[in-house]
């Protein structure tokens, strides 16, 4: 390990870049002194090139500018030699905007102004009766690194230079002199307070007209003037480091928080945590989807990502398809036993992801053709197999077929019906003729299929012809795991709750009694927990140590009516956000500078709580945290008070009610819930279409405004704020036309904001967005093919603040950034259609 250069091996003094040149100290490795060992001159250090140990480096007096509105300071002109005037200093920080330094100048009516925007420089003269000159310079300089800068005018200029490249100028008219005082980083004056957001960061090294501004002269009160300054120190915090947004999202800050860039990852929030995806093709169906390849996501917000599959929802039972590398048949001549023919299968997927889709599926299948002549499996004198599989641990498997997996047989053994019964397979029996023996692996646990040995066709007329088909599974065991709790005092325990900095909770309830805690969480003060607090309120409450938050949710219906009902809940550094139903999302935003972490230490209950008082009584399915489902079923067979399953004809694995649509139990049977779905019949699986003739429209109009964020509180919260830019839309539909222009969908408001879907002239897809009246709309083209075609193609738009993901058909999501994060509020019409000429 090297300090302050990395040396190239057997060339002492070589460097493979440039090296280090400054001041390092309290430079520890393993809470070992390494500057204390070089300084003995211990065996163990080696030192190359000039090495001293004092620093000879200026102490740089800095101050900080604390606040984006107020902060400010004012020194007076130093007298200059040659006229003009001259400016250099260094700053640092990480705001996009900001006022770096305004000054007054002669003749009167004139000043001049530097500011950081959008992230570079930006020089304007201000001079009555004349427009604004104005120059860029830099680029990135809200990279929280030091950034020097120098003002000059001479020579009937103003130039302006950035880390010492080429200079901008701004032409005059004639000599200009500085008027009064220069201020840095903000205004405390009335003429030049609008040049807001005020500095936010780190300044030093201040010279005026060659001077050195003595920055402890301005602490003392002996120089110039200041307001919301901290001296001796640059205190920027890079909020970045370590980087808290999850799966690979892209960390930017400001002074006072961090963003992240979540496009291109899979996932969605204020940290990146949440996948878009769905966990399975089980969930896809559920939600309306038909047969196709899509991207699911098995962990959810776990760490695995997303993966593509082949989901066939054309039986009953909804298949996910993996392929692998060797789709066609494979023609085996020459192996032998010592020499075998070996084929590695490579999966569409990881391994991780390959073991999260079989562990959380129901059953899962993979076929094995073997076609033979003269090819033996299994028919050798001291029982060791001709051919064999590799599991996906890599472990060999000798078994043709079936779930028996310590037999070495094939199906036609298993079945009775081998060619000649004095063998376990057909090809076993070695004769002239081709035979085959074909079965159906279906023992999960050695699922798929990762390696494949041929070791018997080197003899004379001997072949072999084999198939290893896809990895199919069927079933998500994880939606329909439930258990009923029948005992208030009862309750299921797991592992504490692993979520310190971002933690996300979804499951189904259904009761009958007015209230319970459906889980709790408990640490040395801080704590989570999740409640139906009354018969239309749900609750999510926890503290990480900056005093206790609260975020509930208020239904018009009553939640206790006996029918399921969905519950998640989201904390992480950011935010906090509880969903139920369809209800708007509430969310909180957490304090910028308070405790991230969430620290648990009791176990995790479920059904009840600690002190076994306020249980839940009802059932609880489908949970899942952070990504990881619950096996409620299995912890509810050892449990008094709790049984597996839940009693009910909506509580089967099989899915009565289609497309979103919501069962509700009846007592002689069930009745589906349509209104959530965009499709009609008993079962919710009649497809709610209309044809559109040319100049033809169906318009909805809402009977009272109509918000999509609502459920807000005016209560406000010392210790977190609700956030004001958590607009949000879900919008799905499927078309069929042949003609272009046409206009699909358009959601309009009473404060003239409206979304637009149409097909433009080339039958392109174009999406509008106008949410500000004084600004013109966002237009995005998500695909330059015609989708006037004839053919049906489905349409997904998400928005969540400025970031907009858009999806068609089968498509990956594409992100796109809106101008405005403002809601649509006052919704007043839903128009569809409109086929122009």
């Amino acid at each position: 390990m090297s300090f302050g250069g990395i040396p190239l091996p057997g060339k002492p003094g070589t460097f493979l870049r440039k090296n280090f040149h400054g001041c390092m100290e309290n430079l520890y490795y393993n809470g070992i002194n390494i500057i204390d060992l070089a300084k003995r001159r211990k065996p163990q250090i080696h030192s190359v090139g000039n090495v001293t140990f004092s620093c000879s480096q200026p102490q740089l007096v800095a101050c900080t500018f604390l606040s984006s509105s107020s902060s400010f300071l004012t020194l007076p002109s130093a007298a200059s030699a040659t006229g003009g005037f001259s400016v250099r200093f260094q700053f640092r920080t990480w705001n996009l905007d900001g006022l770096l330094l305004a000054v007054q100048l002669n003749p009167e009516t004139q000043r001049l102004e530097l500011q950081i925007s959008n992230s570079r420089l930006h020089l304007t003269l201000h001079s009555s009766g004349r427009p604004k000159s104005e120059v860029s310079a830099g680029h990135r300089v809200n990279d929280g690194l030091w950034h020097s800068v120098s003002l000059n005018t001479r020579n009937l200029q103003i130039t302006l230079t950035v880390d010492g490249e080429s200079s901008s100028a701004i032409e005059l008219w004639e000599q200009l002199e500085s008027r009064g005082n220069f201020y840095f980083g903000g205004c405390p004056t009335m003429d030049c307070q609008h040049l807001t957001p005020a500095f936010q960061g780190c300044m030093r090294l201040i010279f005026i007209n060659s001077q050195p501004m003595n920055l402890s002269h301005v602490q003392q009160g002996l120089l110039g003037n200041s307001n919301e300054l901290q001296f001796d120190t640059c205190n920027i915090r890079d909020r970045c480091l370590p980087n808290l947004c999850e799966h690979g999202g892209r960390c930017s800050q400001t002074w006072s928080s961090f963003s992240c860039d979540c496009s291109g990852t899979g996932y969605s929030g204020a940290t990146c945590h949440n996948s878009i995806y769905e966990s399975s093709c089980e969930a896809y169906k559920l939600i309306g989807s038909s047969s196709g390849f899509y991207s699911i996501d098995p962990d959810g917000s776990g760490p695995l990502g997303p993966t593509q599959v082949y989901c066939n929802m054309t039986e009953e039972k909804v298949w996910t398809v993996l392929t692998h590398n060797s789709t066609a048949p494979v023609t085996v001549q020459g192996s032998s036993f010592r020499k075998p023919h070996i084929l590695k299968f490579n999966y569409s997927t990881s391994p991780e992801q390959l073991r999260a889709i079989v562990s959380g599926s129901e059953q899962c299948q993979q076929e094995v053709v073997y076609n033979c002549k003269k090819s033996r499996l299994f028919n050798t004198k001291d029982g060791s197999p001709l051919s064999w599989w590799l599991d996906r641990e890599g472990e060999r498997r000798s078994y043709w077929g079936g779930f028996l997996s310590g037999v070495q047989q094939c199906s036609c053994s298993l079945e009775g019906n081998c060619i000649d019964m004095n063998y376990f397979c057909n090809c076993d029996a070695d004769t002239d003729a081709w035979a085959n023996d074909t079965g159906i692996l279906s023992y999960k646990d050695h699922l798929p299929v990762s390696q494949i040995v041929i070791g018997d066709t080197n003899r004379t007329g001997s072949q072999a012809v084999y198939h290893i088909g896809p990895l199919r599974c069927y079933g998500d065991k994880s939606i329909w795991n439930a258990a009923s709790f029948y005992q208030e005092s009862s309750y299921l325990y797991f592992p504490t709750l692993q979520g310190e900095l971002a933690s996300d909770i979804a499951f189904y309830f259904k009761t009958s009694t007015p209230s319970g805690v459906f889980l709790e969480n408990l640490g040395l003060k801080d704590f989570i927990r999740m409640e139906l607090s009354s018969p239309s309120v749900v609750t999510f409450s926890f503290d990480v140590g900056n005093g206790p938050v609260v975020l509930s949710v208020k239904s018009h219906l009553p939640l206790n009516d006996r029918q399921w009902h969905y519950v998640r809940a989201e904390r992480n550094v950011k935010e906090a956000s509880l969903q139920v139903d369809q209800l708007p999302l509430r969310f909180l935003e957490a304090p910028a500078d308070g405790h991230p972490r969430l620290r648990l230490s009791s176990q995790l209950f479920v059904g009840g709580t600690a002190t076994q008082q306020r249980g839940f009584l009802g059932c609880i399915r489908t949970l899942t945290i952070n990504g990881v489902s619950f096996d409620l079923e299995e912890r509810a067979k050892m449990t008094p008070g709790v049984s597996s399953g839940c009693p009910g004809y909506c509580s089967g694995s099989s899915s009565l009610c289609h497309n979103r649509g919501r069962c509700i139990e009846k007592s002689n049977g069930y009745v589906c819930d349509c209104s959530q779905s965009a499709y009609g019949g008993t079962t919710c699986n009649q497809e709610v279409s209309v044809s559109f003739d040319m100049e033809s429209s169906v318009t909805y109009t809402f009977q009272e405004p109509f918000s999509v964020m609502q459920n807000r509180s005016s209560q406000a919260s010392s210790v977190s704020t609700e956030s004001s830019s958590r607009a949000r839309e879900d919008v799905a539909f499927s078309f069929v036309t042949s003609q272009r222009p046409t206009m699909l969908l358009t959601v309009s408001t009473f404060n003239q904001q409206y979304i637009t879907v149409i097909l433009a002239k080339n039958g392109s897809l174009q999406i509008w967005y106008h949410l500000q009246r004084d600004r013109s709309p966002d237009v995005f083209s998500p695909t330059l093919s015609n989708l006037a075609d004839g053919r049906l193609h489905r349409i997904r738009i998400h928005r969540v603040g400025k970031n907009l993901y858009v999806q068609i058909d089968q498509d990956i999501h594409t992100k796109y950034t809106l101008s405005s994060d403002a809601e649509l509020i006052l919704i007043r019409s839903l128009t569809l259609g409109k086929v122009t000429s």
